[in-house]
């Protein structure tokens, strides 16, 4: 499966969870979050309020004015055993 807009010939805005930011286009939804850093089976992406499954990222185009959320899933907690049971 190619990438899709990975290669950056022009220039577009795009609102990323409220704010507005500059990336070069064409550009795909796996490189955004790419280029965010993030990692991707650890996020979830809504596009113009509809969310996108992880396997159309890669074949999903960006486009001036497109509005994303992006949301981080994060672990973390309490492991179950009596020292950190007494915490609680």
């Amino acid at each position: 499966m190619a990438v899709l807009g990975c290669e950056n010939p022009g220039e577009m805005k795009l609102q990323i969870n409220g704010e507005f930011r500059d990336f070069t286009s064409p550009l795909s939804l796996a490189c955004l979050v790419d280029q965010l850093g993030m990692k991707q089976d650890r996020v979830a992406v809504e596009l113009n309020r509809s969310i996108v499954a992880r396997e159309q990222w890669a074949e999903t185009p960006l486009g001036e004015g497109d509005r994303l959320e992006i949301v981080q899933f994060v672990g973390g907690g309490c492991p179950l055993n009596p020292v950190c049971q007494e915490l609680l």
